[in-house]
Formats: C-alpha cells, structure tokens, sequence
C-alpha cells in the first residue's frame, strides 16, 4: 500500500468493526494457519456487513469463505512459488486492464472448494481452481495467490484496482516524508536520556544511528562496533571507513571474538545458534555500558530493526500469537524483548521495510556505497556455517539426491526445517532448472530446498554429511571462500545484477574434503520474498574451479530455490 502511495495501519485480525469504521477499505492478510482449526486467527464478521470494500490474501480468501458459507480445504498438492494466473471472466473491476496467464506467487496448500453463494469465480492456476474470488455487490474480493510481492508480474496492477477504482483512495504517503516524524518519535522515546547503538555497519543499523545523530546531535548518541568473529573478510574495515566518513567521531571497535564462538562450540540447530548469538549481544552490551558508565539510567539502546526482522520473528508486538515464527531475529530474543518491556530500546525504522529504509537513507545524503550494499546477517557467518550432530549417508530421493543438512523454508506462511534435495549436474538451461526445483518442492514431502552440483571432487553417491561444529577453521574457509565469491562478482559486474549473494559452507563432503560451498545468489525488494538468479555460466565456472582449488572443499553447488518456499538465508 505505501509503495503505491497510500498510508496504511495494522491492526490484529480479530478488531472489531468500530475499530475499522475510518477505513476506505480493509485488507485481510496471509498467514500459516488453517481455518478450520479451532485455535486459528478469526475476524468480526459485521467487518463483512459494514460495506466497507475488502480484499482477502490466501489465508485471507478462506477466511472470508469460511465465514460467509463456504468450504475451505486441503488441496491435493501445495503451490509453493511461482505459478500462472488464468483469468475466467474479462469485467472484474479487480483485475481490469490485466492480460491472461500472468506470473504469480504463491503459498498454500488449503484451497476454497466451494465459494460461498452470490460470488464468482474469476481465476485459475494449475493446480488451484480457486485462484481468485469476488462479490462484487458486497464488495469483498478474495486472491489465493500474493499480489504485494514483486514476483507477482501484476501485483500492484491488481492493488492499485482496488486502492483507487474500488475503494477510492487517495495518494498521501512517503517514506521519506516520514523522516521529521520519525525524528520527532525518537525524540519522544528518549526524553532527556540518550542513545547508544551497537552497529554492524550495514545499510539498517546506520540509517537507525543517522536519524538519531540527527534527532538529538551526536553529544547525546554514540556507537560500538562490536567484531563478534563471525564478521566477513574485510567488514570491520568497512566499517571504520563509513563511520569515519559521517564525521561524528562516536563509534568505537570493540573486539569480543571469544565471548561468541564459546557458547556456540558444539551448537548445530539455527534457532539456538540465533538465540546464543543474541543473547550474547545483550550481555557484551551490558559489559560495555557498565564499562563506560552507561548503564545508569540516562541512556537507553538503539536498534536497526526493520519491519521484516519483526514479521519473520513471529509478528508486531500487537498480536504476537497470531504469526509464525520463520526464524528469530538477534533483536528479538528474550534478553531484547525484556528491555522493550522497559522502555530501554528506541527503533527508528521498526515500521519500515528495506526498500524504505534505503529511501531514507538516500534523502537523509548517505553513500550509494553503503545504500546499495548486499544486505548481511545480524549473527554473521554463524548462520552460513551449516552444521550437523551425526554423520548421515546421502540418499537417492525423486529426481535427486536427499542431503541431511537441514535448512530453513517458508511453506505456507510458516517455518519448516527439512533436508535439501541435490540434482546431480548443473546445466546451461538453468533459468529452466529453476522453475523446475519449485515444482520439485512442491510435489517432495519433506523438501524445501534444491541445489544443483556444480563440480565436486566425488559424484554424490560417494559424499556424506559429517559431524560439524562452529570452528575457527570452519569460520575461516567459510571467510575464504566468500572473500572469493565476493571477489570474483564484482570484477565481473555480477553483484549488480543481485540483491544479495550469500555463500553457505556444508558439511557435506569425502576423505579429507569435508566442506562443500552453496552459492546463493538471489534478488529481492524488500527480503520478504526472493528469485533465485541465474549466474552466467562462464562466471559459474570460474568461480567453482578457483573454490575447488582450496582442498578442504569437496564441491561447488547452486542453490535454485526461490523464496518461498526456501528462506533467502538456509539458517
């Protein structure tokens, strides 16, 4: 809604209908549950009476199906990814001025069977006959695919039918309007007290630190980086070169590689790594706060959240029972939550999404270096260093092989935690291998992810995952390779051509050559959802033939999955 220039609010979905009277129209959204179980997330129905034009979102189409009579159920198979939209009526006020068989995004498995009476059908996929639904007397309207993502070809065609023809809405937002508000909040959240951040040097935690020099003049905010050993080659330095271009002089280095790679020894699942991680931060946070007498009251923290670290963490503060959590995010494990409670944190760009923050930063003059920089996780390397407690064979599985390295997905709106299906060779057509993994996905119980074998020591059958941990030299082959990566795209102009490109270090392997690398190159808007990008195959080569020539690496591999229904991080 905001990028097509509307301002929007967000309410729990079971508001009552008073609470929703000013609004020109209301969207219900996606979401993981299923609506005919007792314990998931419901709404008034008088919001369905009230006249007021509604348009629900997958879980949000059935929603409105099961309130007004209809039936909602589980389909044969899940859409997870990309699909095709075929429209079966051409005078549907949703949909005007759209061609047949576009490109959409889907997430589901429950479907509408049978829409409730006075509505109609108005489109199709392969695999859901239901794929959109109106009434358009009532002026409620439902989508079982996700029109808000920048995969969906049309998407904002269909929004914007709904914000200006159907409910008509005018344009009155703008991220970087927003930023005298933003400073104003700031200022209302500190008081008399002052700011001190913990920085990373990334595109979110500096534009949080600008706003709040800004806001309150850089005497009263002040900065750590903290180098937790879990940085990429090169990052600290980085680092002392941006902030020292802001001229403030306020942020410091702290090294404190030992207080994090400690707790980690011997930790393999990605949820207690994030949590460790975290709570390790608010510990070296109070270490250096009490060290340099700050923690007496007069000053409260400032964090770099955005909006999506918040959705994927298990939704807004307003209604955390309701979402899925996909994977915790460093601010917001327990040790943050307890200091929100206190009215210690202050979070600039919490209501933001990454596109947005970025906007800000450019009006606010920073760098286009910084700004157009690949986005890097709060936990580092920790979470691209994939780890494991056995040993495990690799199994013939479909059309390829099962690897019991587990991974994180988004499949139906919510987490899941499987093993990685790999496809023997890797070849040209790979735009096509692509499309074909989300079906793979799709039709694989138990699979979210696929890669391709882009050259190894030993075919697959030979390989097997090993038992491995968080170790320095883990840590610096991982830094290696990823230096290489890095390296290697930006000579050839490739990192341009994506949003970000994380480089995964598994612990699949032969004999001495025990780690294999997964490349992950991937474009995104926002980081909510994401296309696996096809890397020219030139480059591809190279790149693998140079990773091989480091002998702790047994093979090279592409990572051909989309988000959904994989994560863009595997942890």
């Amino acid at each position: 809604m905001r990028e097509l220039g509307v301002s929007s609010e967000v309410f729990p979905s079971e508001s009552p209908i008073d609470a929703l009277r000013h609004a020109r129209g209301v969207i219900i959204s996606g979401g993981p549950s299923s609506v005919y179980d007792q314990s998931s997330p419901t709404m008034d129905p008088a919001v369905l009476a009230a006249g007021i034009p509604t348009l629900g979102i997958c879980y949000g189409q059935q929603l409105i199906t099961q309130l007004l009579g209809g039936e909602v159920r589980k389909g044969d198979k899940g859409e997870f990814g990309l699909a095709f939209l075929d429209l079966c009526v051409n005078d549907s006020a949703l949909f005007a001025g759209l061609t047949d068989h576009q490109k959409i995004w889907m997430s589901h498995r429950d479907m509408v069977a049978v829409p409730p009476t006075g509505f109609r059908i108005l489109a199709s996929t392969s695999t859901c006959s239901t794929a959109a639904i109106e009434d358009a007397a009532r002026g409620i309207f439902g989508v079982q695919f996700h029109p808000e993502v920048v995969h969906t070809t049309e998407g904002a065609r269909i929004l914007e039918n709904f914000l200006f023809s159907i409910c008509g809405c005018a344009k009155d937002w703008n991220p970087a309007n927003r930023i005298a508000l933003v400073e104003d909040q700031i200022r209302e959240r500190a008081g008399d007290r002052s700011v001190f951040f913990f920085v990373s040097g990334g595109v979110d935690s500096t534009v949080a630190f600008t706003l709040c020099l800004e806001a309150l003049g850089s005497e009263r905010v002040c900065g750590v980086y903290v180098d937790t050993g879990l940085m990429r080659e090169g990052e600290t330095d980085f680092v002392e070169e941006t902030f020292a271009a802001l001229g403030h002089g306020v942020v410091n280095i702290e090294r404190a590689e030992e207080e994090f790679l400690g707790p980690l020894e011997g930790v393999y699942e990605p949820e207690l790594k994030r949590h460790i991680i975290g709570e390790q931060f608010v510990k070296v946070q109070e270490r250096i706060m009490a060290a340099r007498g700050l923690a007496d009251g007069s000053w409260i923290l400032g964090q770099g959240t955005i909006y999506p670290d918040t959705i994927e963490s298990g939704g807004s503060s307003r209604d955390k029972s309701k979402a899925a959590t996909i994977k915790t995010h460093h601010n917001r494990v327990p040790g943050i939550q307890k200091l929100m409670e206190q009215g210690l944190i202050v979070e600039p760009l919490a209501d933001f999404y990454k596109d947005e923050v970025r906007e800000i930063g450019r009006e606010m003059g920073l760098s286009a270096a910084l700004l157009d920089r690949h986005p890097f996780p709060g936990p580092g390397l920790a979470i691209r260093c994939l780890c494991s407690s056995e040993e495990h064979a690799v199994t013939r599985f479909s059309e390829g092989w099962l690897v019991p390295v587990h991974s994180v997905g988004v499949q139906g709106d919510s987490r899941s935690y499987a093993p990685v299906l790999a496809i023997d060779t890797f070849p040209s057509a790979a735009a096509r291998l692509q499309d074909e993994a989300t079906e793979l996905v799709n039709r694989s119980v138990g699979v979210n992810r696929v890669m391709a074998c882009v050259a190894a020591r030993e075919p697959l059958s030979q390989q097997k995952v090993f038992s491995s941990y968080i170790t320095h030299g883990r840590l610096a082959l991982l830094r290696r390779a990823d230096g290489i990566v890095r390296e290697m795209s930006f000579k050839a102009g490739f990192d341009k051509h994506v949003w970000q490109f994380p480089v995964i270090l598994i612990p699949l392997g032969s004999g001495e050559s025990r780690d294999s690398v997964v490349l992950r190159p991937i474009y995104s808007v926002d980081g909510m959802t994401a296309d696996s990008v096809t890397m020219p195959d030139d480059l591809l080569r190279a790149m693998a033939t140079r990773l091989l020539e480091i002998t702790e690496i047994a093979g090279v591999y592409y990572d051909l999955t989309h988000k959904p229904p994989g994560t863009i991080e595997w942890e």
